[in-house]
């Protein structure tokens, strides 16, 4: 057989949203707290009480915590990771003994079968010490083999695959090509059927974190339709070590030095059809719903990094002193340990209560757990960012160079490099704001879709225009007044109370806001990325200010630190209000219309005057490397860790 030489297919714009509807999880079976509050409807019943996990879960996920953090204390050197921009072979085998891979596997499997919670725990004390190392651990089991294989793999994938996975295997996922990113409509790998009992795979990947040493991968790959064969993107297992698969480069990065991030090259590798998950065309719908609850990984991480960072911002500004007095008691500085402290203690309440959500299984987190992700990347960096500017100078040396010269090595600069990535990292925040902003629209679509789209007939237009009609004379009601403006509302939350009638009155503005540029726009929405960005930016803001109130009377209501919390809570949400009102604000005066002629001006080459005067110091080389499919030229620098 010999091997494909088609490039990634050539879609129209209309053409790629259509395979990405077509993967979405449409159907909506349980209620969603982030859902409603887009529709201006504050559930507040759906997340407080603040749910708990089972004390079973507390003692196996306490007990195996409690072995990761010595194990971290002993044996993890992130300094050395960071220093030879990898982990050593003995870490992982560590990890692997602790059982550490199999954090999320069922113990009849050998894995160790913690919550999401303990899960979001653990990734958050070794991301601590280590975030190439975390990152390890997440990619393995986040959006690696054992989640696709949990939720669409046969009985026989499991019984074959998750023993190994949750003790020996390190896994990985495959998605991302080189000119293929947030557009699997253009996914160029084949796997082209080999009879009934296997397929055939050709193409590369790039990007493919732990794909450098991984034993097991979930590949992405386009099945040509054929007789027989539905074909579409489709989800296989494949074996790290089959012949045709080359690792032909180990990526550096910015951040992350450890990161067993590479690309690899398919060729002509034949997979055992039992290896497929789930059905052809399938591919795109797992990923997809193993992202749900895999994002919250990152949230995790970012949680934990926002704690490390107050840490440090307590104890410099207390010891160094400016001007007579520590720098904390200058108001320049103490501002920005207020962010820090009331925002890591907001990123802890919003990864929390959406792992314990997702542990439930009561309601639908898909919007929770994307907010999660999108607001935990982008406030970890703020803070992260902060942290180097209270360090001064030092913030910007290397932990290194300080211990060189006799001073503590503090490594907020590669916090601040490594923290980047997760503004890009499963999701950027662009795709993130979108992907939310879909879900979010998603009940105005449902009656009223058809209506703006240009290619339904009139009779169509005509019933959707019945159903909306009907839709919105039953809600458009419930947004003018509500909970919120009653004065004693969510009494129990004390001086918190304020702030969740804020949210309820807000949550309604939000939604009317939506309706109207639904009104206005029409079918041009989808196009306004940017308001709707700014609409999701209102929402994270909104679910975060939630979950601080509800994390701040669980405390105060279980004795662990309420007062304190209840302040803390009370700082965010006021310091969290600010930032919506600037949102709503800009929602309808900006600058958007004028950005897109200075874009058309950019692109037709109208401000190249702006350039002059500048070197480039980057090469000639393409922007994009040739990745036609055929037999690799280069070594496989592929590593097994055993």
């Amino acid at each position: 057989m010999s091997a494909p030489t088609q490039r990634p297919p050539k879609v129209t714009e209309r053409e790629a949203r259509q395979v990405a509807e077509a993967a979405r999880q449409q159907d909506w079976h349980k209620p969603s707290f982030a859902k409603e509050l887009f529709l201006g409807r504050f559930r507040l019943d759906l997340i407080h009480p603040h749910p708990l996990p089972a004390d079973e879960d507390v003692r196996r996920g306490e007990a195996f915590l409690a072995k990761l953090r010595a194990f971290c204390e002993t044996e993890v050197d992130g300094a050395r990771i960071e220093r030879e921009a990898r982990i050593p072979d003995e870490t992982v085998r560590g990890l692997k003994e602790l059982g550490a891979l199999g954090m999320k596997i069922d113990p009849k499997y050998g894995g160790l079968g913690l919550t999401q919670l303990y899960y979001n725990r653990a990734l958050a004390l070794v991301g601590s010490v280590s975030p190439a190392l975390g990152a390890l651990l997440s990619a393995h089991q986040s959006i690696g083999v054992p989640q696709p294989l949990k939720i669409f793999g046969t009985q026989e994938q499991k019984d074959a695959f998750l023993p190994r996975l949750a003790r020996s295997d390190i896994s990985a996922f495959l998605l991302t090509e080189p000119d293929v990113g947030s557009d699997p409509a253009r996914l160029a790998t084949t796997a082209v059927p080999d009879g009934d009992d296997a397929y055939v795979l050709d193409g590369v990947k790039l990007w493919t974190t732990n794909g450098v040493v991984a034993d097991l991968l979930v590949v992405m790959a386009r099945v040509p339709a054929s007789e027989g064969h539905k074909g579409g993107i489709t989800a296989f297992v494949v074996e790290g070590d089959s012949p045709g698969i080359t690792v032909e480069h180990r990526n550096a990065f910015m951040g992350l030095r450890g990161l067993e991030n590479g690309v690899t090259r398919f060729h002509r590798v034949r997979v055992p059809a039992a290896h497929r998950i789930g059905p052809e065309g399938a591919g795109l719908k797992i990923a997809l719903t193993t992202l749900n609850t895999g994002r919250l990984s990152l949230p995790a991480a970012c949680a934990g990094a926002g704690k490390w960072c107050l840490k440090i911002a307590r104890e410099w500004a207390a010891e160094r002193e400016q001007w007579g007095k520590p720098v904390a008691r200058h108001e320049a500085v103490g501002t920005k340990i207020s962010f820090i402290a009331v925002t890591a203690f907001a990123l802890e309440a919003v990864v929390d209560l959406a792992s314990q959500m997702a542990d439930e299984d009561r309601n639908d987190i898909r919007i929770e757990a994307a907010l999660a992700k999108l607001y935990g990347s982008e406030m970890a960096w703020k803070i992260a960012d902060e942290l180097v500017q209270i360090r001064g100078g030092r913030g910007y040396e290397t932990a290194d160079s300080l211990a060189a010269r006799g001073e503590r090595a503090v490594p907020a600069e590669q916090v601040l490099r490594d923290l980047r990535i997760n503004r890009i990292f499963e999701g950027s925040t662009e795709i993130m704001h979108l992907l939310i902003a879909r879900e979010a629209v998603d009940a105005h679509l449902a009656v009223a879709g058809d209506i703006i789209d240009p290619d339904k007939p009139l009779a169509d237009k005509a019933k959707a225009g019945a159903r909306a009609g009907g839709f919105y004379a039953r809600w458009l009601p419930q947004l003018v007044t509500g909970q919120g403006q009653l004065p004693g509302a969510y009494g129990e939350f004390g001086e918190l109370a304020t702030h969740l009638r804020y949210v309820e009155r807000t949550s309604r503005k939000l939604a009317r806001s939506t309706f109207y540029a639904m009104s206005r726009w029409q079918g041009k929405m989808e196009l306004k990325q940017a308001f709707l960005g700014r609409i999701v930016d209102i929402g994270a803001e909104l679910f975060a200010m939630s979950a601080v109130c509800v994390r701040a009377e669980l405390l105060r209501t279980t004795g662990g630190h309420g007062r304190e919390a209840h302040q803390l809570a009370d700082a965010f949400c006021r310091q969290s209000r600010l930032r919506v009102a600037e949102l709503f604000g800009r929602l309808w005066a900006n600058t958007d219309d004028l950005d897109r002629k200075v874009v058309d001006g950019v692109l037709a080459g109208s401000y190249t005057w702006l350039e002059e005067g500048i070197l480039d110091p980057s090469d000639d080389g393409p922007w994009i490397a040739d990745t036609a499919p055929g037999a690799s030229a280069k070594d496989n620098v592929h590593r097994k860790i055993t």
